[in-house]
This record gives structure tokens, C-alpha cells and sequence, in this order.
């Protein structure tokens, strides 16, 4: 059997060699259109930023090594350039010598990746992107001043000025503030770069939730980097970038020496409509259960394929080859998967991929930050039923030195209580957490369940009740109905319908910062601390009206809920306490700060 790749990054090599390691007598040609194969594409941003010193250490494998190993036919910078998919067969152009060839195939893996987004704005052809080795080159040059020339990754794009040395870039604009967008912000600030972040929609990283993507967003601002969201770059000048609004206003203009447009990707499907193959309502190329396209003998996999969406709704329109709905998640775990899968499905070996969740973290300055699942925008947009849960635990034990506060959040369905998402953001731990919760919603676990995982425990490590029990613990509350929550953005709806808001903290936390209630005398909340709440209740709390309680984090809130339920109250808990409220009311403020930064103050 011949089976041609298209693509030789994640997806594509990782199909190839496993099916080297399974058939020794199949003929595999990789056919890959840029410079390298097999290259970290994930490291690319902190080799531009200097953490990875030695660029070697991105190219995991070459042609010559692939060929050593596997006997595979590896063949970069031979673009794929027509398919027949009657005849089985592909054009192939050779960019070195412009000649072109026909190759045969018994099986086609299109493995394209995709394609970074750059928005149609004056002056946007100087913009670098960040895909592949030849990137991360012409914005280290472009950083170092040592370019002269080039093109991006999409082989149109001038990078600097033909024929002219540029000088050292001194500042920089990166465009979007999702993953790599910050990834790239941070790293351009290591290299001594004065660094603005511009991003279209109100908050940075969007598959967070807004109170907790506030916490990114202060970070990268206590680090010099100027956060502009509800923004987007209307034009480049040589050294400038000039900002505005989404509906066009001007929004002032910002140094630009380099502009690195970070917006996303979409899937490269050149091909796969080449071959006839059907393409799905987001882009990607449709695929079923075990990869394959409507064309026979023809597959997809990787950045440029559909993912089978383990979380959508019942009811939900099919979108792919088969009967499922689908969802694009450009991740690299979830490519290489696709490339295992793939070949053990040319080979007979298996079928059925599994459904994906889109689980992801990242760095930024130290702090982390890392989601699963859905959402809670999402869930709204969807109009699912959700509850939603915050608690602020330590990665470890509050008594072991080094003990720094979580935010995490969780997303539970209240008819089944099975998990929908979660997320989390702290200096240390979170990505433990999240992996354990992601594997928790592979298995079908329920949020209650999370209370009963017998997971590794010592103080240097985590607490005899870990986070993620303590997530378990507050599910099973509310499903029981032991405890009714109330969130962050629900509180001014409960007050203007009556409700009182008490704060069950000591006098000093309240004093240092406690939650705003609209419309009530003083605007804030009745400071009754905990352990004076049995005797000041009857005097000091209406019992003819709703009563939320609130604390820190919500623990104190909850053992306050649960004496006054049982004084005949009406109580409601306020999800995640201060904390909590703080980073929610924090998001929206920034926001709304952000749309009325004058045209005239770049740096306000």
C-alpha cells in the first residue's frame, strides 16, 4: 500500500511514522511545502523571546533522520499543488526548481494545517505571523534588526522594506489576544520590547470566562504590556499602528516597529475541495469518526480537520461526513492524536475516535491559565440549563511554605451533574487540576463524584481535601439543595428584588474591600461576621426578604447559609465570595474603561 501525507508538521508525521511502526512494507511519501518537518511549532514563541536559546532544539526530526529511521520519503518544500481523486493521484510542484511531478497514492492523508487570519487593514502586508521555523526567523531578524527582506508564511507578504537594513524593533504590536497572541506579548517583552496587546473583543484569552480572564489581563499589565481590548488595528504606518473601535472610531496610535498578527487560524481546505471533499459550516474539512472524507480514500486530520464535539447539546444539527456535530480546535495534542488514529485506521487496526473537549493551558508571566469544556458564555449562546462554581483553593497546603491561591471554575449540567467545563487560573497547580478534571469529563464522571477521587496527597503537594474534591464537595451541595448559590453578575437582580446581602467576614476584611450593593444606604453590604451571626441575626438581618451572604471565597458563606436556612431564612450563597464578585465587577469595569480611552492618549 502507498499512502501520500500532505503536510509533515504534528498531524501528518505523527501518521507516518506510526504507520512505519506497524507495516514495514507500506510506502509512505511525506510531501511538505515548507522548509522543515517535524518541527515544535508550540516553542516557537519563547525561542523568539530567547527562553529557548538554541533554535536546533525546534527541529525534532529532518528528512535525512526520517529516512534513517522509518525509511520514509520526506520531501519539503514540494507543494501539493491538484488532486484527482478518480485517478488517485497528486500534482506536485518542486519550489526549488519549479518542476512538476505525478504521484500516485492508495491512500491520501491531507494534513494542510492552517492558515493564520490577517486582517484586511492599510499597511497590514509589513505584519509577521507566527506558524512555522521561517516565522519565528524573520521576527527574531526583525527584533535583532539583521532582516533585509522577506515573505510570510504565506509566501506573498513583504516583511520589511526590500533592500533596506531595519533597526532594531524597540516596540511592537501584537494583534489578538488569545494563546499565542499573549504567549508572543510575553516573549517580546523579555526581548526589551515596549509591547501593546490589541484585541477585538472585551476580554484576552476568550475561552475564559471574564472574571477569570481578568487575572490574565492584570498580569500582562503588571508586566508593561499595554492591554487594548474592544480594539483593532485600522492601519499600519512604517512605525505606528493606528487603533480604533469595531464600529471605526478612532482609538489613538501606538508604536509599531513590528506587528505580529496573532488573530488565530483557519483550516487550510485548498485541497479537500480540490478533491471534492465536503467542507464543514466552520471550514474545516468534514470528516467522520475515523477521519475520513466524503471522498473515498481520502482523509483529514489535524488543524484543518473537523473535531467531533463531545459537548454539543442533544439535539444538535449534524455537521460532519457522518451524523455527528462537529467543532474546530487547532491544538497539537489533538493533532497528533489525529495522526496516530489515522494510520491505525488505513491499517485495520481500530476505529472511533473519541469526541474532543478542547482542553488547553498557558503561561504568562508566570501566572497560568487553562480551560475544558464549554464556557459559561457559551452555555448562555447555546441556551443550555448550567451551574456555575467558584472557589479560590491553594495549590497546596495553606501551612507548607510556598502556598499560592487558585481561581477555579466549573460548569456543571444540573439535570445529569455532569461536568461541562472548567477553568482555572494561579500562579502554580492549575494545570494538575485542570488535567484531572478533563479526565474526570472524559470518564463520564459526575461534579459529584469529584468529591470522592482519591488523589496523591502530601502538604508540598496539595491538601487533604484538594481542590478538586472541595469542587465536588460545593456540586454535591447544590445538587442535594443543601446550598442555592447566586453569581457574581445575578447580585444586583437579587437586590433590587429585595434581597439583603450580608458579609459573614471579620470587620477588618470588610474594611478592606468589600461587595457594592446598588441602591442600598452606604452601598455595601451588612458586615455580621460569622461567629456573631447566631446572636445578631434576629436583630440585625429582615426575615421577610431573600438573604445573600457572602465571605472571601465562599466557604465561611456556605457554613453562614446553612445556620441561617435552618433560622428560617432565605438564603443564597454568593458563588466564589468577594474574590469572586471582585474579578467579575474588575472585567467589566476594564471593558467599559477600555471603550472610552480617548483617540488622543495611546497609553491610557
Amino acid at each position: 500500500m502507498k499512502i501520500v501525507i500532505v503536510g509533515g508538521v504534528a498531524a501528518g508525521m505523527s501518521a507516518a511514522t506510526r504507520l512505519r511502526r506497524l507495516s514495514e512494507d507500506a510506502r509512505i511519501v511525506v510531501l511538505e511545502a515548507g522548509e522543515h518537518v517535524s518541527f515544535a511549532n508550540c516553542g516557537l514563541p519563547y525561542y523568539a523571546g530567547g527562553v529557548i536559546e538554541d533554535r536546533d532544539a525546534l527541529l525534532l526530526q529532518t528528512p535525512a533522520s526520517l529516512a534513517a529511521r522509518f525509511r520514509i520519503d520526506v520531501r519539503v518544500r514540494h507543494r501539493v499543488t491538484g488532486v484527482d481523486a478518480d485517478a488517485h493521484t497528486v500534482t506536485v510542484r518542486d519550489l526549488a526548481t519549479g518542476e512538476e511531478s505525478v504521484e500516485t497514492y492508495d491512500r491520501l492523508v491531507l494534513s494542510p494545517g492552517a492558515r493564520p487570519i490577517v486582517p484586511p487593514a492599510p499597511g497590514m502586508e509589513r505584519a509577521l505571523v507566527l506558524r512555522d521555523v521561517a516565522d519565528v526567523d524573520r521576527i527574531v531578524a526583525a527584533i535583532d534588526g539583521t532582516g533585509t527582506d522577506g515573505t510570510g508564511s504565506d509566501g506573498a507578504r513583504a516583511t520589511t522594506t526590500p533592500g533596506r537594513v531595519q533597526p532594531p524593533a524597540r516596540s511592537a504590536v501584537v494583534i489578538g489576544g488569545g494563546f499565542v497572541g499573549v504567549e508572543v506579548a510575553e516573549n517580546l517583552v523579555h526581548r526589551g520590547l515596549d509591547v501593546t496587546l490589541v484585541e477585538l473583543a472585551d476580554q484576552v484569552l476568550a475561552p475564559l470566562d471574564p472574571e477569570m480572564a481578568i487575572r490574565v489581563q492584570q498580569e500582562l499589565e503588571a508586566h508593561g504590556v499595554h492591554v487594548r481590548t474592544s480594539t483593532q488595528v485600522s492601519m499600519l504606518g512604517p512605525d505606528a499602528a493606528e487603533l480604533s473601535s469595531a464600529d471605526g472610531s478612532p482609538r489613538g496610535t501606538v508604536p509599531a516597529d513590528l506587528v505580529v498578527a496573532a488573530i488565530g487560524v483557519r483550516p487550510d481546505v485548498e485541497l479537500a475541495v480540490l478533491a471534492g471533499a465536503q467542507v464543514g459550516p466552520r471550514g474545516g474539512i468534514l470528516v467522520d469518526q475515523d477521519l475520513r472524507t466524503s471522498v473515498p480514500d481520502v482523509y483529514a486530520v489535524g488543524d484543518a480537520a473537523t473535531k467531533r464535539d463531545a459537548l454539543a447539546p442533544t439535539g444538535s444539527a449534524p455537521g460532519t461526513a457522518g451524523d455527528e456535530p462537529t467543532t474546530l480546535i487547532p491544538l497539537a495534542n489533538l493533532a497528533n492524536r489525529h495522526g496516530r488514529h489515522v494510520a491505525d485506521v488505513i491499517l485495520g487496526r481500530r476505529s472511533g475516535m473519541r469526541p474532543s473537549m478542547g482542553t488547553a493551558v498557558v503561561g504568562v508571566f508566570g501566572l497560568t491559565a487553562a480551560s475544558v469544556g464549554r464556557n459559561e458564555k457559551r452555555l448562555q449562546a447555546e441556551g443550555r440549563p448550567y451551574r456555575a462554581i467558584h472557589t479560590h483553593p491553594a495549590q497546596h497546603a495553606g501551612y507548607y511554605p510556598g502556598a499560592t491561591q487558585m481561581a477555579l471554575k466549573l460548569l456543571v449540567d444540573p439535570e445529569t451533574d455532569l461536568i461541562l467545563g472548567a477553568q482555572g487560573v494561579g500562579r502554580d497547580g492549575v494545570d494538575k487540576r485542570i488535567d484531572v478534571l478533563a479526565t474526570a469529563m472524559a470518564g463520564g464522571l459526575t461534579a459529584s463524584d469529584l468529591a470522592d477521587l482519591e488523589l496523591a496527597y502530601a502538604p508540598a503537594y496539595g491538601s487533604a481535601k484538594d481542590p478538586v474534591n472541595m469542587l465536588g464537595y460545593v456540586a454535591d451541595n447544590l445538587r442535594t439543595g443543601e446550598t442555592r448559590s447566586v453569581q457574581w453578575h445575578e447580585l444586583d437582580t437579587l437586590v433590587a428584588q429585595g434581597a439583603t446581602v450580608v458579609d459573614v467576614r471579620t470587620p477588618g476584611e470588610h474594611a478592606r474591600g468589600t461587595v457594592e450593593v446598588v441602591g442600598v444606604a452606604g452601598g455595601t453590604a451588612l458586615n455580621v461576621p460569622l461567629d456573631e451571626l447566631r446572636d445578631r441575626a434576629a436583630a440585625e438581618i429582615p426575615s421577610g426578604a431573600p438573604v445573600v451572604v457572602h465571605c472571601q471565597v465562599g466557604q465561611r458563606g456556605h457554613t453562614a447559609a446553612r445556620l441561617l436556612t435552618q433560622l428560617g431564612y432565605d438564603v443564597h450563597n454568593l458563588d466564589g465570595g468577594y474574590l469572586t464578585w471582585r474579578d467579575g465587577t474588575r472585567a467589566l469595569r476594564a471593558a467599559h474603561d477600555d471603550e472610552l480611552v480617548p483617540s488622543g492618549d495611546p497609553a491610557a
